[in-house]
């Protein structure tokens, strides 16, 4: 049945038979040509399991793997991607990597006649790559049959449905370093958020906004105005910092031997001063109002967490939303790899596959991906 108009497998003409072609998101972390992390590789095992006990003839992936700018570098090769495909799930193939021909990112429709020559059917798993209007994305569904695999549909069914039916209280956690990158997700979250929390480094430019210094701190000047016209907007709905985690002129972050000050201040802070992480009396208020939501979306850690001084708000953070008695959202990314870090992952109602896939989906309603499949010759 289709979910939000996109059709899922069962929307599909008969597999049994026929050839596939599935555009999955491959895009795994390589160490010395090792995979480092084959989430992405088992994420994608419900979709080819149902097309080869449907009876398919031929399942065959396709991916993109890093950025290789249009040609082929034996740095970004899925050969061993397509080892560890072939022990999670022998006899499905896996091309080469998507982007060793510029057609790939351009759209071009020689390209896409190359994805679909031999193909009966194509399905999309990718939802990490949709945002994307590139060839295998939008492609393949002006061609062929076309569906949503298990992991897209469910994308799709989670975040479209924060988006449209939330249950209330829905608290939004948004940090990450850069507030312009997220304007327009604040902008469609208040429409339908009972508090929105603001946190990371784009939290500086709201304090700005609001009159205070932010010393050192990473802050967007040409988004005051912007930042200023969302809190009036929102009144009290949104939550900012009451404290910050600093650290001193001299220090380095990831390198607590450099020296450097590291203290708790409000939040106006010195010229030289970096704000790093959310401090602890902030941590007790945001955690307070996410435990007792009914719903809880999360993208973007509250400071710099991956230095081990400054993690400990992202981590009350992520077991604040661990233990929320709510339905709870991670927006992939960063969220996710603190999700992780911290051992709350598997408590956690939805863990999404796209960072930006899932911010652009929240905040426009829709992706390339999604729209192309709803132009499928079966939709």
């Amino acid at each position: 049945m289709a979910i939000f108009g996109v059709p899922t497998l069962e929307d599909l003409p008969p597999v049994a038979g026929r050839a596939v072609l599935v555009r999955v998101d491959f895009n795994v972390p390589l160490t010395g040509g090792e995979i480092t992390d084959d989430l992405r590789v088992r994420a994608a095992l419900p979709t080819l399991s149902w097309l080869q006990e449907a009876g398919a003839a031929r399942v065959h992936c396709v991916s993109h793997l890093g950025r290789p700018k249009g040609e082929r570098d034996e740095r970004y090769s899925l050969a061993p991607v397509r080892a560890r495909l072939a022990e999670l799930a022998p006899g499905v193939e896996l091309g080469e990597n998507l982007r060793f021909d510029p057609g790939e990112e351009s759209g071009a429709g020689a390209f896409v006649d190359q994805l679909v020559e031999g193909f009966d059917l194509y399905v999309n798993d990718a939802f990490g790559a949709s945002h994307r209007a590139h060839a295998s994305i939008v492609g393949p569904p002006r061609r062929l049959p076309s569906a949503a695999g298990r992991l897209l549909a469910r994308e799709v069914e989670v975040l479209l449905g924060v988006r449209s039916h939330p249950d209330h209280p829905f608290v939004a956690i948004l940090g990450g370093s850069k507030v312009s990158d997220k304007l327009g997700v604040i902008d469609a979250l208040l429409d339908v958020c009972d508090t929105l929390i603001v946190g990371g480094g784009m939290c500086f430019t709201f304090l700005a906004a609001q009159g205070h210094r932010v010393g050192s701190s990473l802050f967007e000047a040409d988004r005051v105005e912007e930042c200023a016209a969302l809190l009036a907007r929102a009144g009290k709905r949104i939550m900012l910092p009451e404290d910050i985690t600093a650290l001193g002129p001299g220090g380095t972050l990831f390198e607590p031997e450099a020296g450097g000050e590291v203290r708790q201040v409000g939040v106006s802070l010195a010229q030289g001063w970096m704000g790093v992480d959310i401090g602890p009396g902030t941590a007790a208020v945001f955690e307070d109002v996410i435990r007792e939501a009914r719903m809880v979306l999360w993208n973007g850690p509250m400071g710099v967490f991956e230095d081990p001084r400054f993690a400990a708000g992202t981590r009350a953070v992520a077991e604040a939303v661990a233990a929320s008695r709510g339905f709870t959202v991670v927006g992939g990314g960063d969220s996710a790899a603190a999700a992780e870090q911290f051992g709350v992952a598997d408590r956690i109602d939805h863990v999404s596959t796209g960072g930006g896939a899932s911010l652009e989906l929240i905040e426009q309603g829709d992706l390339p991906g999604l729209d192309a499949l709803r132009e499928a010759p079966n939709a």
